[in-house]
């Protein structure tokens, strides 16, 4: 069955006239694509931003992966669909949570919505913590990279994926995890031919390597040719990032970390504050766990208003704001945020204890992102596109609407 639109979480969208593939380059800086095609190793991705629409965007703040590919595919910022991190503290359980788990979305994704009207619906993505979450309750195939060896036809609506992308299952720290979702998109499109498709890279080469870097443009030279098959087989693309990423060091190449748990045990005592880093899962080899945005869990709302003032003047910091004033800004569920929340400046990172961040392997100077400075992110289409309004403040989860109701 079709139908000529579909609502979802308060946007419509149209039935797609030819098949849509919305690609999420995980820490794609607009910097990474400007030097790949400066460097002539990208010829289909200089053709798609001249032929097509070159537009930028911003993310959702925390600049996550999580959060960010949750809003991709709800079209609607985390106040909406409840994810805005990859954990949370639960005060009534006294503990972190892992937000993995679909049981914490609040909405339904366009990807489930389209699949229940009758489309054919495909989700392939670099990690397995991602999966869950963004086939929720979604009939079609979805699944990891990561897991690729696993997949059964019951959980992921497809089997034999090895044999069907002809690629062993790669590491979770290689280029190859995400080169595996994009030859999983074409073969996917040459043989299942989805209406709808969304793939999900890892950033493991965006922390290591910076735009211009011979492995940047060798990892996006790789992007180039799977993104042209993908034209050749009549998709109108999109592609976005789930945020950009910045350089968290000095001169020397040493962190610049503001530990923020010892600072506060300093200033008021041990563990009278909680310092949560969303950023933090279980993949913290490429970036140590430190990102550039924190909540904090304080006594209380008077003790709180009270820190706000002390912790604003910490060098590196950018901004500090009561949970209010966050949720609003960032449109991001109160419930779920701490009573503070704290972002640093763009070539900083927060942490919560020294003795608690594992750096040892790092092996390239710090690069991360959770901030603002990390907000600004590439939004282009192989198509040109029309009826966006002047002035229109684009954000990276009108990727589907871009796709579906403003691409020719």
């Amino acid at each position: 069955m079709t139908t000529e639109t579909i609502e979802v979480n308060a946007r419509n969208y149209r039935w797609m006239s030819r098949p849509v593939v919305v690609v999420c380059v995980d820490g794609c800086e607009p910097a990474y694509l400007d030097a790949a095609v400066a460097a002539g190793v990208a010829p289909y991705l200089a053709r798609m931003m001249k032929t097509g629409a070159n537009l930028l965007a911003d993310c959702v703040v925390p600049s996550f992966t999580n959060p960010n590919n949750l809003s991709i595919v709800t079209g609607a910022p985390p106040a909406v669909h409840g994810i805005c991190g990859n954990y949370f503290f639960d005060r009534e359980l006294g503990e972190e949570v892992m937000m993995n788990d679909p049981k914490y979305l609040r909405a339904g994704t366009v990807l489930a919505a389209f699949a229940d009207a009758g489309a054919k619906v495909a989700v392939v993505t670099a990690k397995d913590k991602l999966r869950k979450l963004l086939g929720n309750h979604m009939k079609g195939i979805c699944f990891s990279s990561e897991k690729a060896d696993q997949v059964t036809l019951v959980e992921n609506g497809i089997d034999n994926v090895l044999d069907l992308v002809r690629m062993p299952v790669p590491s979770v720290y290689s280029a190859e995890l995400s080169e595996f979702v994009f030859a999983a998109g074409v073969k996917l499109m040459e043989t299942r031919r989805p209406d709808l498709m969304y793939l999900s890279t890892t950033d493991y080469v965006q922390h290591k390597a910076a735009p211009g870097s011979a492995a940047a443009n060798s990892f996006y030279a790789m992007m180039d040719r799977y993104l042209a098959q993908l034209d050749e087989l009549g998709a109108t693309i999109v592609l976005t990032a789930d945020h950009g990423m910045n350089d968290k060091h000095d001169s020397d190449g040493k962190p610049n970390v503001i530990y923020l748990q010892d600072v506060l045990d300093g200033w008021y005592g041990v563990d009278k504050a909680r310092v949560i880093l969303p950023i933090t899962d279980p993949y913290v080899v490429h970036h140590g766990a430190l990102g550039s945005f924190a909540t904090v869990y304080a006594p209380d709302e008077a003790t709180a208003a009270q820190w706000i003032l002390r912790i604003k003047e910490v060098p590196g910091m950018e901004s500090v704001l009561s949970r209010a004033e966050a949720a609003k800004r960032f449109e991001l569920p109160p419930d779920r945020i701490g009573d503070i929340v704290v972002v640093s400046e763009r070539n900083t990172v927060i942490g919560t204890s020294a003795s608690r961040h594992d750096l040892s392997a790092l092996e390239v100077p710090l690069r991360s992102h959770g901030g603002v400075s990390e907000q600004r992110v590439p939004l282009i289409c192989n198509r040109p596109v029309n009826g966006i309004a002047s002035g229109r403040r684009l954000r990276n989860f009108d990727a589907l609407d871009l796709a579906l109701n403003h691409a020719q």
